[in-house]
């Protein structure tokens, strides 16, 4: 399926290799305004994964629901995937950013797509460019990968990939039928959309930059995807989310993922969840990796608010807040629309006038 692609750009962590300035299509002044939370008492929620599965008397259940409505982001721990898969790999993801930069090349993008290996979202020469390289492939569906943006080297990626796919996909799926229990839905209501759905992995490489301070690893965004599940490779804190128009850290739980609420789970719960505008920031002096996998419903559903939200006995919302359209569409809408915060993106265009107005 063609939903577009992005510019080639250069490869930023050969250029950091060697770099006596930094070049000012990387530089944004708006990042001296900005305010971060330097406060260490505030942080996004931790959630048990073992005592939902136990049924702890709905206590976690409701801190669930809390950390989907109120932050858009929690950390989720006791979540049952072995250390050994997760580590195997970072390793792997690790020695693939190792290489050449001609090893690499060979998953390079291709116009057009946004898999293999580049940066995502260039849309003009003129936008200003984010501070770090990535690999993007496609999991699943199994029979929609293209193996041409698999790496060969090192020689477990693929398999180590496919096993790590498939335990996240897993966790993916017992998490949204605990979300589904909170908005009152039969659970069979919202997976059925999601399994054999598609999953997406976007490892990231941001070089350290001299002037971290006015380089953007990741730009503000929200996920346009339904549930997404993060794990950092080294232990250099990058991510922020926003909240009450200031920058929060997140410093992630060894072992844990974090988890946060993409837009399509926004769309389909029509408002009651919301994703969050986050971005990812450069360290001066270290190399930051992370592997983000979103997860989004498969091809054949339709993205729009769930239709048992407005049976009138269930006092939900009675008025659909979002537009409904097939999957195909909002992924090209999606490819489309530049990373430049919530306000301004994808969601922002499935917004109906009627709540845009108010």
């Amino acid at each position: 399926m063609e939903v577009g692609g992005s510019l080639a750009v250069a490869n930023v962590q050969r250029m950091a290799s060697s770099l006596k300035e930094v070049p000012n299509r990387y530089i944004r002044p708006e990042l001296e305004v900005d305010r971060v939370v330097n406060d260490e008492h505030v942080s996004i929620p931790v959630i048990d994964m073992s005592k939902l599965v136990d049924g702890y008397g709905g206590d976690e259940l409701a801190k669930l629901h809390s950390a989907c409505r109120d932050w858009g982001f929690f950390q989720v721990i006791n979540h049952g995937i072995a250390e050994e898969v997760i580590m195997k790999m970072k390793i792997d993801v690790q020695e693939f950013f190792d290489q050449p930069l001609e090893e690499k090349m060979k998953c390079a993008q291709l116009p057009n797509s946004l898999e293999g290996y580049g940066q995502a979202f260039v849309l003009s020469e003129e936008q200003k460019l984010d501070w770090g390289d990535m690999l993007f492939i496609l999991a699943k569906p199994i029979n929609g990968r293209n193996m041409k943006f698999w790496p060969k080297v090192p020689s477990s990626f693929r398999a180590t990939v496919d096993q790590y796919s498939t335990e996240l996909e897993k966790l993916t799926i017992s998490l949204l039928k605990f979300m589904a229990m909170n908005l009152g839905l039969d659970p069979e209501k919202l997976l059925p959309l999601f399994e054999e759905g598609a999953q997406a992995i976007r490892m990231n490489y941001y070089p350290p930059c001299k002037l971290a301070s006015k380089v953007t690893g990741l730009s503000p965004h929200s996920d346009a995807t339904g549930l997404t599940l993060l794990t950092q490779v080294n232990q250099v804190q990058g991510l922020q989310i926003k909240r009450d128009g200031e920058w929060v850290p997140v410093d992630p739980i060894p072992g844990a993922f974090i988890v946060n609420v993409g837009d399509i789970i926004e769309i389909m719960s029509n408002g009651e969840y919301k994703s969050v505008e986050h971005r990812a920031v450069v360290n001066p002096k270290k190399a930051r990796l992370s592997i983000a996998t979103f997860h989004s419903p498969n091809f054949n559903a339709t993205i729009g608010p769930l239709p048992d939200l407005f049976i009138e006995d269930r006092k939900k919302q009675a008025v659909p807040k979002y537009k409904s359209i097939s999957h195909q569409e909002y992924m090209k809408l999606g490819v489309k629309t530049k990373l430049d915060g919530k306000s301004r993106g994808l969601i922002h265009h499935m917004k109906l006038e009627t709540e845009e107005e108010q």
